[in-house]
């Protein structure tokens, strides 16, 4: 005999469930059976009310519904997520004004919690924690289960409050712990320098709300300092990417004409197609875009708008891949609901979907005065992401270094030196801005710089 007690949960929940989901699968599949829909929401129901009733310990059901959407939607792809009450504040956080955290990037990577990469002047960054550090433990607590929202919300804080990060390294015996002190995370996302007289140093390193404002303040500070500027460096390596609407207007500030990305769903349908106005001001300077494995999502959507309108050659090593887009649909009681409901394409109709850009021209980067080896095989790509939404074709051939290696080499030491020479951007210190040319790809942008104004010079010559 079922208890009267827990049959008018079972009922209410069913009758719900049914009428949301048949309502659903009318509407957007159209032929789902509807029988088939209500057994098998039937048989949660049965499942629901017999762990409620009987399990070892007392269960809300409250608490097992959300665990079975986490569920539910931690199996679609690695970027969809059912976010509670304060997750979903947090993303909010995460486009505008600042909050109090550690500064690192992560994701999960075989099922395990993994940085992508640290966020510049940090105290993650300023600790050493390193691109492909597995975090293995948060304060005394395992993320061996933990969403990634539930990770970042235990990381954050009120600055000056501390946290312990426990990690595990490739080559190092032993986990590493960090005691962390918290600190307000500027989303500041534009720095720039003079590496050399004429010459613009322009670093992206998020797509926020103000991005494109700062960008364009950047570039009339670096037209002030070199007018006419013979070309510009646009440095989007690290940059996991942000807003879409920011990534379309960072890429018309730098096109006249021309598709920027183009945006399809299911199906392959397309739903929507940005493309360049004509700008009010001319830049015809030249433009050399630097990528890397940690340049995601909005960061290839600019890197690959111009280079397919031709606007800029791409160098470094291969993007991320993160080419899907994702709606953030707020529901009730604060919750909301973030899935995947397209991917990009570029210009040329090429997926970004675990492809990533292609840059024009392959340069490992490295330190010119102190190694030879590359460091860019120590990031992680959305291709190693689990349950990630598969490409067009994951069959690579290896890339191969200058000096002709087929695997590039992990120095985690010099990958470190490279990262700290940009402190010359982020925190204004007292070196010369051409100490930013020890980075090979920074020094190789320059070269094809330097060679297209002496080219230029030489043709306009000997007309």
């Amino acid at each position: 005999m079922k208890s009267i007690k827990h049959q008018p949960i079972k009922t209410f929940l069913l009758v719900l469930l049914a009428v949301f989901a048949v309502t659903t699968a009318t509407s957007v599949y159209g032929d789902f059976s509807r029988d088939e829909t209500y057994e098998r929401l039937k048989l949660f129901s049965d499942v629901l009310e017999e762990i409620e009733r009987n399990y070892v310990e007392p269960v809300e059901a409250k608490d097992l519904i959300d665990k079975a959407i986490k569920g539910m939607i931690r199996d679609l792809d690695p970027h969809s997520a059912f976010l509670p009450p304060d997750a979903f504040k947090g993303l909010q956080e995460d486009t505008r004004g600042e909050f109090g955290g550690i500064g690192i990037v992560i994701s999960k990577r075989d099922d395990r919690l993994t940085v992508v990469s640290p966020m510049e002047g940090t105290p993650a960054y300023k600790a050493g924690i390193q691109a492909n550090d597995v975090i293995i433990k948060v304060d005394e607590a395992s993320t061996q289960d933990m969403m990634l929202w539930e990770a970042v919300q235990m990381m954050r804080g009120e600055p000056g409050t501390s946290v312990l990060i426990t990690i595990v390294r490739e080559g190092v015996e032993d986990p590493l712990e960090f005691e962390l002190e918290r600190a307000t995370i500027p989303l500041e996302s534009v720095r720039y320098a003079t590496p050399k007289s004429g010459y613009g140093y322009l670093w992206v390193t998020n797509f926020r709300e103000k991005t494109t404002d700062e960008l364009s303040k950047a570039v009339a500070a670096l037209q002030a300092d070199n007018g006419p500027m013979k070309g510009l460096i646009l440095d989007l390596r690290d940059n996991p990417g942000g807003l879409l609407s920011q990534a379309v207007s960072v890429s018309d500030f730098f096109l006249s004409e021309g598709d920027i990305v183009s945006i399809r769903g299911r199906d392959d349908r397309e739903m929507e197609v940005y493309r360049a106005g004509r700008n009010s001001e001319e830049l015809d300077f030249p433009i050399v875009v630097l990528i890397n494995s940690g340049s995601a999502s909005a960061a290839e959507i600019v890197a690959g708008a111009l280079q397919d309108n031709q606007r800029a050659l791409v160098l470094g090593t291969k993007s991320f891949g993160k080419g899907s887009v994702q709606t953030v649909r707020p529901l009730r009681d604060g919750y909301a609901l973030k899935y995947t409901i397209a991917k990009y394409y570029t210009p040329s109709g090429a997926s970004i979907q675990a492809e990533g850009i292609q840059p024009d021209l392959v340069v490992q980067r490295r330190l010119l005065d102190e190694s030879e080896g590359g460091i860019d095989s120590v990031y992680l790509r959305e291709e190693d992401l689990e349950n990630h939404l598969p490409g067009i074709d994951e069959e690579y051939p290896p890339e191969v270094d200058p000096d002709g290696r087929e695997e590039p080499l992990d120095q985690q030491d010099e990958l470190e030196k490279l990262m700290r020479l940009r402190d010359v951007v982020y925190d204004h210190d007292d070196r010369d801005p051409s100490v930013l040319l020890l980075d090979s790809q920074i020094n190789r942008a320059y070269e094809i710089l330097k060679g297209y104004e002496l080219f230029s010079g030489f043709t306009r010559d000997n007309r």
